[in-house]
């Protein structure tokens, strides 16, 4: 399996992996709910690999990369302040523990080191040599994703989930930044007399354009929230119509100051919200021009033109967190 690799991206709600080979395309993929907690994470991230040993019928390859949330030490394979996943302040060493998982797997398959070992002395047994696991902040390995997909080697990468982000591939590079918050475009304020944001300040970008801000704005159960408001609003409801523009003029705003700041060739819109697809697309490409139409210097940025969306379905962290060895 000459090439080939697997990708973990482990979110708060689940963890999805890939096989994918050398070039990126995808050959095998699985899905766990997430088990908060040290142990609820290894053992949910364990069953993946076996799901995706099972897949590919034989071993896994040697080469594991690993997305996940938090302040990751790349070096140590280490994450800590992964607060939605149950990992709290202290450094957890991540990358061993799952190498410990994967290491029975890349010899043995997953029915086989099972049936030899039992699940957990399978897991156990070989330790983490076997298997060569790379940790890397879960925005960071979607944003290389982004770049496999896309092929852009300068780009932004604008991550529309439960929060707001951006990651950048500039000249072919991954910019992490100096302290690893190079992106953090959610936490700006915008209005100082806004409510108060999580991370301590007023008025943050990302209380408005967000999932969570969908949320707040438009609540729903049975659909995305984000998806709920577009419709009521494509259906002519006031309340939505203005809730809607209030969010996308938010993200516009987020992509204006990349434009103003980064000026990246290629803007791609991810997350879960981009699951909205040309809706979404045409809505924020029409609040650029809008802006636009009052400034020559806006206009002639043209930031429009340079949006894009992730292919819907194509999972976009889990394949970057698997090549996310090639970004250096």
């Amino acid at each position: 399996m000459t090439g080939v690799r697997v990708g973990l991206d482990i979110g708060a709600t689940k963890i999805l992996g890939v096989v994918v080979a050398g070039d990126g395309t995808v050959l095998a993929q699985a899905r766990e709910q997430t088990v908060a907690g040290p142990d609820g994470v290894l053992a949910s991230a364990g069953a993946v690999l076996e799901r995706l040993a099972e897949a590919v019928d034989g071993p896994l390859p040697p080469d594991v990369g690993v997305g996940v949330p938090g302040i990751v030490d790349r070096r140590r394979g280490a994450v800590k302040h992964a607060v939605n996943l149950g990992l709290g302040g202290d450094w957890f060493p991540l990358a061993d523990q799952i190498g410990a998982r994967a290491g029975a797997l890349r010899h043995f398959g997953a029915n086989t080191a099972r049936s030899h070992f039992g699940a957990n002395t399978a897991r156990s047994h070989f330790g983490a040599g076997p298997a060569r696991v790379t940790l890397e902040n879960d925005l960071n390995a979607a944003t290389w994703g982004a770049h496999v997909l896309s092929g852009a080697d300068d780009l932004a990468y604008v991550s529309l989930g439960t929060g707001l982000a951006a990651g950048f591939v500039l000249d072919g590079v991954l910019r992490r930044g100096a302290h690893g918050a190079a992106g953090e475009i959610g936490h700006v304020p915008v209005d100082p007399a806004g409510e108060l944001c999580s991370c301590g300040q007023k008025g943050c970008l990302e209380l408005v354009a967000s999932g969570s801000a969908a949320s707040a704005a438009w609540p729903s159960r049975d659909v995305p929230p984000a998806q709920a408001l577009f419709a009521a609003a494509a259906a002519g409801d006031p309340t939505a119509v203005a809730a809607r523009d209030r969010f996308v003029d938010g993200v516009a705003d987020a992509i204006r100051m990349l434009g103003l700041t980064v000026d990246p060739r290629t803007i791609i819109l991810g997350g879960g919200v981009a699951n909205l697809g040309a809706p979404l697309l045409d809505a924020v490409a029409g609040a650029l021009r809008a802006q636009a139409a009052t400034s020559p210097f806006l206009s002639s940025l043209d930031l429009a033109s340079r949006l894009t969306l992730v292919p819907r379905g194509v999972p976009v962290g889990a394949l970057g967190a698997a090549m996310i060895g090639d970004a250096g």
